[in-house]
């Protein structure tokens, strides 16, 4: 095979023994023998480095998707020739993939692979929910099937590093990267990010079907003044520990191999130029051991941070623990000059050096430089049918029931039934945002999936009622990237047709909401409410008289008072993916029972923003929950503090009764645990998944402690009529938070338990520890 030249050479250079044993010592998790055999041979490699060769391998320009007959020609084949790349982004196919790391390891002087990285967020060709509707899920196993078998495709497909997972916490809507993340809660947000680190990665780097993941975007990038991207994070130690920090060191213990740092500064100090952040706390306090890249242009963007100019913004980075550049190129070009100032050490480049050349080891690169390079893989495994069933599956899993008046849903496959809106045929949007290597054009549009759901069981009418929104240069911005929605009518043309087509039907179902590019990056924004055309459009369908479902598409949170109070019933299905038509067909027709709940709390209004379950009570807190409004309280006058949804909050088509709270003991032992029990019952008529919810609240702490905090779940299938007993097993552990210090403690004292259906649940009893 062609890449042998590459395996003699390295054998010329490293000592024989230190190349036998290969595959076994390159698994993550086989102990100290195999990390210094990797150490060693790495060091070997550096020996023989320039300078230049070394700053190469700290570069990640993005390939701009190069086409096969560029790579010869291209400059970043000439860089890549000169030692000066160390891996790419943005580039897909295994016959791209495979030419260009054949330059690396074939005409280069030392011959080291890339490594070839890719926003693999929410699937690769086959794509699930967004990541804030996967959370919907409250599934963790099944969340973790969705990065396996997201890695198994995109490593089929050349890819052997993702950007994912993004486990930033965020209380704000505003924020459109909401959409990317698993919410609100700490609890549930590092369950997940646990899940799809091990999900990516299994437990052998070597698997050819696992990839490195990289937990972003590190740290507290959710967390960004009035919900605008890329703005100023200020917030205290004790806030970060307690209710940012946990979902990032979550992956950090369950062995992430690379991390992207934030745009955001933290403590005045950009987080790519915080020391304190990426070497004290990741790597000495949690003891990370993989490597650390920037987000795109993230080192030159410290320049307007008002960090310095590029030199100076490039040798903080590297100084704080900054290992790759990821395209701002200011490694490559100013770390020479540092070095000879004396501003930066040669250790310091040696290090980051040694990282990224281990993650190549780790993944088995230098044994076989192509061995994500199997054209074979690429036809087999990519975008399967099993992957599409499943992709089906998980959309209808993650959405949620939110209001069923008189239990008009489940539709019957039955009579005339109007499908009005202008996402309900659009295929492009339906996977979201964030779903970067999906064919869009491959994914079923809500129209086709209940035309397949119905057959011929039902008459189907459409109509796509209005525009996105009234004023045309908004929507293009929402409409980016692949995902128009074109304006053929206008406004009043499109409603009367909306009209005539509701008049014919039985029932209608509106699919109204946001588009796939009106949440994500770069998508902040200050109305929460549903774009007003569509708002119009769904007055004017409830004014027929006419049954109205709302299925509403969503990357955030969304402000829709009007319609809870209106519109009689509500199944918000986020962007469910590749398979979307069908997921929200499987649900709509009682197919799948909907089982999802909230991972982000639903505002009454923006200005209640930000709004989330696990807040603190103030000195004068609300006295009662009917809303009213209380003098010298803390409450708003205009709008009660409660929000339209709380987390954790979601219907389905059966009911649920549970039983009080059961404790084998009142009393739990320093370092002991005691047992929480719950009798659930299926009270109604169909078989059903209820997520059942434990909280806990401290009473009384040396530091202020939240009213409730997530401290387990459990999704479990009861059938109609019958009950399930649902056990926690609470530990001394879970009652541990910062406190002052940032000492991690469980302080003696009285604690409540609350097991219910989401976080209102009064469904309490107490305990001592």
């Amino acid at each position: 095979m062609k890449f042998n030249s590459f395996r003699l050479f390295i054998a010329l250079v490293i000592v024989s023994f230190l190349v036998t044993n290969c595959e076994s010592k390159q698994s993550l998790d086989n102990g100290d023998n195999a990390n210094l055999a990797i150490d060693q041979k790495v060091d070997s490699i550096i020996n023989l480095m320039t300078l230049q060769e070394k700053l190469g391998q700290l570069n990640l320009p993005s390939s701009g998707d190069i086409t096969t007959g560029q790579a010869k020609s291209s400059n970043i084949a000439k860089n890549i020739e000169q030692g000066k790349v160390g891996g790419l982004f943005n580039i897909k196919g295994v016959e791209k993939i495979r030419e260009v790391q054949r330059i690396a390891v074939e005409n280069s002087r030392l011959k080291i692979p890339l490594l070839f990285g890719m926003d693999v967020i929410h699937g690769y060709e086959t794509t699930f929910p967004i990541p804030l509707g996967l959370a919907a899920s409250w599934d963790t196993e099944m969340i973790k099937k969705t990065a396996q078998m997201a890695a198994k495709e995109a490593s089929a497909d050349g890819i052997n590093w993702t950007y994912s997972p993004m486990v930033d916490i965020s209380r704000d809507p505003r924020w459109g990267r909401i959409s990317e993340g698993s919410g609100e809660d700490v609890y549930l947000g590092s369950a997940i990010a646990k899940a799809m680190v091990e999900g990516y990665q299994g437990t052998d780097l070597t698997h050819p079907e696992t990839i490195l993941a990289c937990v972003k975007h590190f740290a507290l990038y959710g967390a960004a003044e009035a919900g605008r991207d890329y703005n100023t994070v200020d917030m205290s130690r004790i806030r970060m520990f307690n209710e940012y920090l946990p979902p990032y060191k979550a992956a950090v213990d369950a062995g992430v191999a690379s991390v992207m740092a934030s745009f955001n500064e933290i403590d005045g100090v950009p987080a790519t130029g915080n020391r304190w952040l990426l070497t004290e706390l990741l790597r000495d306090q949690w003891g990370f051991n993989g490597f650390v890249v920037s987000d795109y242009t993230g080192i030159n963007e410290m320049i307007a941070h008002g960090m310095g100019d590029l030199q100076a913004v490039s040798a903080l980075a590297l100084h704080a623990g900054t290992d790759m550049d990821m395209v701002g190129e200011g490694f490559l070009t100013t770390l020479e000059k540092s070095l000879n100032e004396g501003k930066i050490s040669i250790d310091e480049i040696n290090l980051a050096v040694k990282r990224i050349l281990k993650a190549k080891y780790q993944l088995g690169l230098f044994e076989d430089p192509y061995k994500y390079c199997n054209l074979q893989r690429a036809e087999n495994d990519v975008f399967t049918y099993e992957n599409r069933v499943f992709s089906r599956q998980v959309g209808a899993e993650s959405m949620v029931l939110l209001k069923n008046e008189n239990n008009l849903l489940p539709l019957k496959k039955q009579g005339t039934i109007a499908l009005i809106g202008p996402l309900s045929n659009t295929p492009v949007n339906m996977a979201g945002t964030w779903s970067v290597a999906t064919n869009q054009g491959q994914s079923i549009s809500f129209l086709d999936g209940l035309k397949t759901v119905v057959g011929n069981n039902a008459n189907i009418l459409h109509a796509q009622g209005s525009n996105v929104d009234y004023d045309s240069q908004y929507q293009a911005h929402v409409t980016m990237f692949g995902k128009e929605i074109a304006r053929t009518k206008s406004d009043k043309e499109l409603l009367a047709e909306a009209i005539e087509v509701a008049k014919k039907a039985d029932v209608i179902i509106a699919a109204i909401g946001e588009t796939a590019e009106l949440s994500g990056e770069s998508s902040s924004v200050t109305n929460l409410q549903i774009p007003q055309t569509q708002k119009d459009l769904l007055k004017e369908l409830l004014k027929t008289g006419k049954p109205v479902v709302l299925t509403l598409f969503t990357g955030r949170p969304l402000a829709i008072t009007f319609e809870n109070e209106n519109v009689p019933a509500i199944l918000n299905v986020w962007f469910p993916g590749s398979m979307a038509g069908l997921s929200i067909s499987d649900v709509l027709f009682g197919d799948v029972n909907p089982s999802g709940k909230l991972p982000a709390t639903f505002p009454m209004n923006v200005g209640q923003v930000p709004i989330f379950y696990n807040h603190k009570n103030t000195g004068r807190p609300i006295s009662n929950k009917e809303g009213k409004f209380e003098k010298f309280r803390s409450n708003y006058l205009d709008v009660r503090n409660e929000p339209l949804y709380p987390f954790g909050y979601g219907l389905s088509y059966t009911t649920f009764n549970y039983s009080k709270v059961k404790l084998s003991s009142n009393e739990m032992p320093n370092n002991g645990s005691i047992t929480v029990s719950v009798d659930v019952t299926n009270t109604g008529n169909f078989d059903g998944k209820e997520v059942v919810q434990l909280y806990i609240r401290d009473v009384v702490g040396s530091v202020t402690r939240p009213v409730k905090e997530l401290k387990g779940f459990k999704k479990v299938l009861i059938k109609k009529g019958e009950t399930t007993t649902v056990t926690f097993n609470l530990t001394y552990e879970d009652l541990k938070f910062y406190d002052y210090n940032l000492d991690f403690v469980a302080e003696p004292g009285d604690f409540q338990v609350f097991v219910g259906t989401d976080s209102s649940t009064e469904n309490m009893a107490e305990f001592k520890l």
